[in-house]
């Protein structure tokens, strides 16, 4: 369903920041702060980012951590006049790949109960539902559903990050 427009994705840089956490304003109750996006891009080791763009423009992100085997989605975000296109489909599908070939074996994600366009878009792709986190949203005390995902894409044996690159 995406349109015939130019869709790109890649990893989030910097300077993406702003148009990503305009994003996370205009999508979440309680949005992570600039700085909290910054700190992922410079700080945490485990994060990664991609971002997808429409003809050259910033229209979603997604985000995650690596830590030993896991991939842990932090952040899937579209912007309100691109959603319900495929989007969100395409970008959640980029970033288990990349998870896969970061060498993930599996996914989790929170997700409000209450969101049930997520919720469906989730389980299309096989994540299941493996418990209840009682009260985790703190605007409004929703719970959340912890889902997981065991079988992540197989690795690209071509893929290079250049962060992980060795040079001597």
């Amino acid at each position: 369903m995406l349109s015939n427009n130019k869709v790109h994705i890649r990893r989030m840089l910097v300077s993406d920041v702003d148009a990503v956490h305009q994003i996370e304003i205009d999508t979440f109750t309680i949005p992570w702060s600039r700085d909290s996006f910054l700190n992922e891009m410079t700080i945490n080791r485990c994060s990664r980012y991609l971002v997808v763009m429409v003809n050259e423009c910033i229209i979603g992100y997604a985000g995650m951590w690596i830590v030993l085997d896991e991939a842990h989605i932090t952040n899937i975000a579209i912007s309100k006049p691109s959603r319900t296109k495929g989007y969100g489909r395409t970008l959640t599908c980029a970033l288990l790949q990349y998870a896969a070939n970061l060498y993930a074996t599996h996914a989790t994600l929170e997700v409000r109960k209450s969101n049930f366009t997520a919720i469906n878009l989730y389980t299309s792709l096989g994540f299941i539902n493996v418990g209840v986190r009682k009260r985790y949203y703190e605007d409004n005390g929703e719970d959340a559903l912890l889902m997981a995902l065991t079988c992540l894409p197989k690795p690209d044996n071509q893929f290079v990050e250049f962060e992980t690159v060795f040079e001597e």
